[in-house]
């Protein structure tokens, strides 16, 4: 008797378990019981036991749950998972990177440890302190012969520097109690991801708010080779042999960051370019970038596109490329770096089942990082900069994306309210005349206020090191871009020059405050430096009169 009145309210229970709106139907209580917090998922784990239930099987089958899912595990998905754990939640980062064509991949901390901008900023070093080596002389520096680079140990001591940083990442996440899954993750649903390891090891996690980080990937041309006997920016940076006699398609920052420092160390570089150069950036300013590297060895084939990239007998590359006018051409290389842009990675990691909106260019649309679905946020390269308010083309920027991430994990977990400000980012381009910029191009500043509202102060300038080697005149350029109708309020401001990036992150500080040109004069420089010239600009383009310098 006792066992039959058992039976019926382990029956009731059951009947009345699978009414529950949380379970959504599902007849077993546990294989469910992620979508419950953690002290009712106690009291139904100890239900079920006194009832005998199958727990244990149960639970086998039950997904890890987490406060938070960060989907890459680059520079700012990793700032906000360690940001969310800091303040008590759950957290978990997924990230796995899928094998170049040449098998090239890497480990934990994103594109810009790995191959952006760390070991970039490394290689162009190498290629300055080889011009260094050359302006010596005029120093009084006796050199016993021209000097060599070797090629094989700056890449060695590149990468063990980035070992080093990614071990610092896994450290920190363990540190910060973030679980680390080295996988490719999936959605299956708008809670739930499926995420599959190098092994092929699947294993599914569920989340209460997830945010996505993944970051971009080079672009291939649909041309014959591309895919087999080209390299990209992922692969150039940990190439252990040198590259030789090397083509850069395209002229983005990053192909001409790499052409200037594969150039810097020695080897015969060309940049092939369809249109124009550093596409985005102040037209003038990517015209002085362009002119210099010109005049210090690297050709430019302009108005060209590739048709066709073929493996020589010799190990060479023959490149067939078509012109303008109609005619085409060819040339034989050692390495064909491509650099024609990237392509967010949204498309295979099941947005649509988990009901995410694509722009057409396959990037997110967002507002305050929030996607159409309310508890999924997008941080990053993949963030529509068209969709934000103002738009921005500042999203791909590493500090950005770390801000951002920072100021979310805030936002969600600490009560915060402060937004990520996509105006007014400072960014500089490591080419050999490097060029760094804040706030708007001359271009957009007229597209906005109008060619009357816009004041140019500007002027050209030769560093003092640049003296006794007898280089460079007249080859670096600074301009303040300023609202006529808000005091001369700088809008833009934009040099080409040594240590660029030095010079602009306090001028961002300056324009974050809302600085005027009177700001600027009344600052007394520090002499004799390059970046006093922003305390003495006096020529205005809109006077027609020479901003070319005579004189320290």
């Amino acid at each position: 008797c006792f066992a039959d009145r058992q039976n019926t309210l382990k029956t009731a229970t059951l009947l009345l378990l699978r009414q529950l709106p949380c379970l959504r139907g599902c007849s077993r209580l546990l294989s469910r019981s992620q979508e419950l917090g953690p002290r009712q998922r106690r009291l139904c784990s100890t239900l079920a036991q006194r009832l005998g239930l199958p727990v244990q099987a149960a639970q086998d089958n039950m997904p890890d749950h987490f406060d938070l899912l960060v989907i890459g595990g680059g520079s700012g998905g990793l700032a906000c998972s360690k940001r969310a754990a800091q303040h008590g939640k759950k957290v978990a980062v997924c990230d796995f990177v899928k094998p170049t064509p040449i098998g090239t991949t890497w480990k934990l901390g994103g594109t810009c440890v790995n191959v952006g901008c760390i070991p970039k900023k490394l290689m162009h070093t190498a290629a300055l302190l080889g011009e260094g080596m050359k302006d010596a002389v005029s120093y009084g520096w006796e050199m016993p012969a021209e000097p060599t680079h070797k090629w094989e140990t700056m890449v060695e001591n590149v990468q063990q520097h980035i070992f080093s940083l990614n071990f610092g990442y896994r450290s920190d996440l363990m540190e910060n109690s973030v679980k680390y899954l080295n996988a490719y993750a999936t959605f299956l649903d708008p809670h739930t991801v499926r995420t599959v390891d190098k092994k092929g090891k699947e294993v599914d996690v569920t989340a209460d708010t997830i945010v996505i980080a993944t970051g971009g990937r080079p672009n291939y041309p649909d041309i014959p080779g591309a895919r087999e006997h080209c390299i990209t920016s992922d692969d150039i940076f940990s190439q252990r042999t040198p590259p030789g006699k090397t083509l850069v398609v395209g002229a983005s920052y990053v192909a001409l960051e790499c052409a200037g420092f594969i150039k810097g160390v020695g080897f015969d570089t060309t940049v092939m370019m369809r249109s124009i150069p550093l596409r985005g950036f102040d037209q003038q300013m990517a015209k002085q970038v362009q002119t210099y590297m010109m005049e210090h060895g690297i050709p430019f084939i302009e108005g060209a596109v590739p048709t066709a990239v073929e493996l020589l007998d010799s190990g060479k590359k023959k490149v067939t490329w078509s012109l303008k006018d109609g005619s085409s051409a060819s040339d034989e290389f050692d390495t064909v770096l491509l650099a024609i842009g990237r392509k967010v990675c949204t498309s295979d990691i099941g947005l649509d089942k988990a009901g995410v909106s694509l722009s057409p260019n396959g990037k997110v649309p967002v507002a305050s990082e929030r996607t159409n679905v309310p508890h999924i946020y997008a941080i990053g390269d993949i963030i529509d900069g068209d969709s934000l308010s103002p738009p921005s083309n500042t999203t791909e920027l590493t500090p950005v994306a770390i801000q951002a991430g920072r100021l979310l994990a805030d936002r969600l977990y600490a009560g915060a309210t402060l937004e990520m400000d996509y105006t007014g980012v400072p960014t500089t381009v490591y080419t050999p005349l490097e060029y760094a910029c804040i706030g708007l191009a001359e271009e957009d500043a007229i597209k906005t206020y109008g060619e009357e509202r816009v004041e140019v102060f500007h002027s050209y300038f030769k560093p003092l090191e640049w003296t006794l080697p007898h280089r460079g005149d007249n080859a670096c350029y600074c301009k303040l871009i300023c609202d006529l109708q808000e005091n001369l309020r700088v809008i833009g401001l934009h040099v080409c020059g040594p240590s660029a990036g030095e010079m602009a992150q306090g001028f961002a500080v300056a324009m974050k405050c809302g600085a005027t040109k009177a700001h600027f004069d009344q600052t007394v420089g520090i002499h004799p430096t390059v970046v006093e010239e922003f305390t003495i600009l006096s020529t205005t383009k809109r006077s027609g009169a020479s901003a070319e310098k005579k004189g320290c």
